[in-house]
């Protein structure tokens, strides 16, 4: 993020706080951060509820603040006089974070929050507004006047995420730099909530949540499974094409697994614990499959012959989130992944990368998605969060990033982003609306083998532990099926669509062509349905636009008696006369292709 336009959104932050309590003097204040494309509050407001409608009156007192040059005014002092002020203030919740920040040393409940220990706090006073703020901050109000802002949304939010503690009222707003820019953002944010996944899922019937299944479990409709299952069967061909090999393994495995490889310690309490009526042992759902793949590789003696050996899997796997941060299909608590992992040599680990960065480059055509790579890097400032020595992660990141220079391939780089054993390559995928969503991944691991304990004969007869690679061509079926909702607007490439063409009769005297007809297309594979329905042509075309069908053909007299359809594509309200046989071909040869159309 542009450190200058950050600054802006956090100093339009204490604005919007200011102007809030100068509304309602009764206001307490949580933490008002900086995240993308803008800023929020978290705010208790006591008896007082906001809705939708306030939010211009907030705005509208905001731009007059801004316009009267109020200063930004930095304090640095103690911790025990910031109590002091803040209790005079009686802004509860900037005590507690002072009082943590006393006693632990943090105030690192939320990440956001971002206080560590030091000897002086800074406070920042913006009108009637006082602050616990580490800054930085513009000088005065004025120089914010150029920003385009808008406070767009509000939400409930629990005081530091925990469900246990109170509900703050959030507000949210976004800052840019130029009204045309802040236009262009709403205009997409206009076009994401027509696309939501949420809302198309269940206007084209895809997929449903239960209250007695559970949150986070999604259950499939027959057209959402076809989505689903050809996305899985697309990452299967790809991996086919490389040398891996599928596996299945169970869903649940005891503790003693996930000790050996380190998840127990580090990744506990994201891990659903299952009961045994018949033994004490501890077993758990398992999150990820690469403990489970050790084991397949462990069940032989491998030779450096043998080498590399790949293995892919799509067993279901369990994270216990948290039920107010799951979002549709896109933050679950059940879900796959198109996952595999790779045991090889040291000097095999070039050509795995890239033939697996061959297979990620091909499915983001096939998906019309734009990509760019993410190296990911440990922190070394917090190495408890990790596997391995200092050593190990200075051997293994620079293996990575000499291959992405070798190869000339563009990458950023994010220190922190690691997996929990080794650095990491992750595609960032661009949707039809410029969001974007962290999709494959390549992690080099040289912790976990060791762990395990596998070995393979090298060509003297001596053991040594072979490199584990960890990837993922597009990660979660289910999270993709979500963000390609919305990429598509739900009108889904030929090759994806639950049904491709609609059979539309005309009136009673054609049904039975048209079933007929169907049953031909079903012969060829062709996914196919036919709306006998004792309606108007014209409801029943509106209909197959609504579900966003590819392909409509109207069925009256003429096409009867005719080896040409009238076809209609999605899209465009043309009908094309296509004979019967070409129009069979073509869906066939688009659908192999996994063209987007004919």
């Amino acid at each position: 993020m542009d450190k200058d336009l950050e600054m802006k959104r956090h100093s339009l932050a204490h604005i919007m706080a200011a102007a809030v309590l100068k509304l309602y003097p009764q206001a307490k204040f949580g933490i008002g951060p900086v995240i993308e494309n803008g800023f929020y509050y978290d705010i208790d407001l006591k008896d007082t509820t906001l809705s939708p409608e306030d939010l211009p009156k907030i705005q509208k007192l905001m731009k007059e603040m801004i316009k009267e040059k109020i200063f930004f005014e930095k304090k640095e002092t103690s911790i025990e006089e910031a109590i002091n002020i803040f209790k005079k203030k009686k802004q509860d919740y900037k005590l507690e974070l002072l009082k943590d920040l006393k006693e632990k040393g943090t105030t690192a409940v939320n990440e956001l929050e971002g206080l560590d220990s030091i000897d002086n706090v800074s406070i920042y006073t913006t009108g009637m507004f006082v602050d616990l703020c580490r800054g930085p901050h513009v000088g005065d109000s004025k120089k914010l006047k150029s920003v385009a802002f808008k406070l767009n949304k509000l939400a409930g939010a629990y005081w530091r995420g925990d469900e246990n503690n109170k509900m703050l009222t959030r507000i949210y707003a976004v800052a840019f730099e130029t009204k045309e820019e802040l236009k262009k953002y709403l205009e997409n944010l206009a076009e994401a909530e027509k696309r939501d996944h949420r809302k198309l899922g269940k206007e084209l019937d895809l997929f449903i949540f239960s209250d007695l299944v559970g949150p986070g479990l999604p259950i499939y409709t027959p057209k959402g499974a076809i989505i689903r299952n050809e996305i899985v069967e697309y990452s299967r061909e790809l991996q086919k094409k490389v040398g891996y090999k599928e596996v299945y393994t169970p869903n649940i495995n005891k503790a003693e697994l996930f000790k050996v490889s380190g998840h127990y310690q580090k990744y506990q309490d994201d891990m659903i614990e299952v009961k045994s009526h018949y033994t004490d042992e501890a077993y758990y759902l398992k999150p990820m499959n690469c403990p489970q793949h050790t084991q397949v590789y462990a069940s032989q003696k491998r030779s450096y012959r043998d080498l590399p050996i790949r293995y892919n899997d799509f067993a279901n796997l369990y994270r216990d989130e948290k039920p107010g941060e799951l979002i549709g299909l896109t933050r679950l608590r059940c879900f796959s992944q198109d996952d595999g992992h790779s045991f090889c040599r040291e000097n095999q680990i070039k050509d795995e990368f890239l033939s697996l960065l061959g297979i990620v480059k091909e499915s983001m055509e096939t998906y019309k998605m734009e990509y760019r790579i993410r190296l990911g890097l440990w922190d070394p400032k917090n190495p408890e969060k990790y596997l391995g020595d200092a050593k190990i992660w200075e051997k293994s990141q620079k293996m990575l990033e000499k291959l992405l220079i070798e190869n000339k391939i563009d990458y950023t780089k994010e220190e922190g982003d690691a997996a929990l054993y080794g650095p990491k390559m992750d595609l960032v995928a661009t949707d039809s609306l410029g969001r974007e969503f962290q999709l494959s991944t390549i992690q080099l691991d040289l912790i976990t083998p060791g762990r395990f304990k596998l070995t393979y004969t090298d060509e003297k007869g001596t053991d040594q532990t072979p490199v584990m690679i960890h990837r993922a061509i597009i990660g979660s079926p289910e999270r993709l099926m979500g963000i390609l909702i919305e990429h598509y607007a739900g009108a889904f490439p030929l090759w994806l669509s639950p049904i491709q063409v609609k059979i539309i009769s005309v009136g009673g005297d054609h049904i039975e062509y048209c079933y007929k007809l169907a049953d031909e297309f079903k012969n060829n594979d062709i996914r196919v349905e036919v709306d006998d329905a004792n309606e108007t042509v014209g409801n029943k075309i509106r209909k197959a636009v609504k579900e966003k069908i590819p392909y409509m053909l109207v069925i009256g007299d003429k096409e009867m008696n005719s080896n040409k359809l009238a076809v209609r594509v999605r899209g465009s309200e043309k009908v094309k006369s296509i004979k019967k046989e070409k129009f069979i071909e073509d869906i066939k040869e688009a659908v192999k292709e996994r063209r987007l159309e004919l």
